[in-house]
């Protein structure tokens, strides 16, 4: 057959039973991503236009103020500040601990399980859990200043929730105590996909322990770190819960706490307008959306590129 030939029907795309098929398999996950997802996220746009109190149909038009409004609030820009910082810590923080502690892990020792278990299980436990039991240790009277003071160390008991200097990292301390387990896991299982034989060359020619790391591990843990990366940030852009839990609605904003998320919430529900809770949800969405994009492009390019295979003609 002739290349033309087969170009031709290559042309001619797939037949009406495998589209059928497609979308017997496809088609329920596209209903509940449209019903879930895109919906919700139209409507809050559309909701977003309103001053709404949050129930019958929204009638006082306010066009484009609540957006401006939102862009023009020192608290939500302080807020938007406040996030760039958990972005930037958790991926400083994180990720050189979790790539040491899957290093450590990923070798024979004793006990290689229980650690292992250890350290996953902060992740797993509820945040409303993990908030409550941190909030309560963390007061000025709570079990960690006591301990400092029954150890002699009583000079360095402080404030941790409500010093504006000292809250931001006792919000990083809690988010890497709860979070590092999922990032020992991801690069225990990247690890796992590195052929011993790599490890065995270079120790026959003469690398260092270091240096195989260097030269071979992380290079081909690259894949994995990226989309642990990926996962940390859209998690950092949307952080709600344990910030909420811990600083509540008022204590957030004065002790350099609050996300994009405390603030919707506490300018949005809490204040009854609906509709400008509605618009900083659309805010915070298009953020992440347009930082997943340029993640993507620029950062996940190679992995997907890898992952594509083009058709080439014989």
């Amino acid at each position: 057959m002739s290349l033309p030939t087969r170009l031709r029907r290559r042309r001619r795309g797939i037949g009406w039973s495998a589209r059928l098929e497609i979308a017997i398999l496809a088609g329920p996950a596209v209903v509940v991503f449209l019903a879930f997802v895109i919906f919700p996220v139209v409507m809050a746009a559309y909701y977003g236009f309103f001053r709404w109190a949050g129930y019958g149909p929204p009638t006082n038009f306010v066009g484009l103020k609540n957006y401006l409004v939102i862009l023009q609030d020192p608290a939500f820009l302080q807020a938007l500040g406040h996030n760039a910082v958990i972005v930037v810590m958790s991926l400083v923080l994180q990720g050189p601990a979790a790539i040491l502690l899957a290093l450590l892990l990923n070798r024979r020792m004793r006990g290689q399980s229980v650690i292992r278990v250890l350290i996953f299980v902060p992740y797993v436990i509820s945040e409303v859990v993990v908030g409550t039991g941190w909030s309560l240790m963390l007061q000025s009277s709570g079990a960690l200043n006591g301990l400092l003071k029954n150890v002699g160390l009583g000079w360095l008991a402080h404030d941790w929730l409500a010093d504006p200097g000292v809250a931001i990292w006792t919000l990083m301390g809690i988010l890497t105590w709860k979070y590092i387990g999922f990032a020992v896991i991801l690069f225990l299982a990247g690890l796992q996909g590195i052929p011993d034989e790599l490890y065995e060359a270079a120790a026959l020619d003469g690398a260092s322990y270091w240096q195989i790391q260097r030269r071979i591990t992380l290079p081909l843990l690259g894949p994995t770190l990226r989309i642990w990366a990926f996962l940390s940030i859209i998690g950092a852009l949307q952080l709600f819960d344990l910030v909420y839990i811990i600083w509540g609605q008022y204590v957030a904003s004065t002790a350099g706490t609050s996300t994009m998320a405390t603030y919707m919430v506490t300018n949005g529900r809490n204040a009854g307008n609906f509709g400008y809770g509605n618009a900083v949800a659309v805010v915070i969405f298009m953020i992440s959306l347009v930082v997943a994009l340029v993640y993507q492009r620029f950062v996940l390019r190679r992995d997907t590129a890898g992952a594509l295979t083009e058709r080439k003609a014989r």
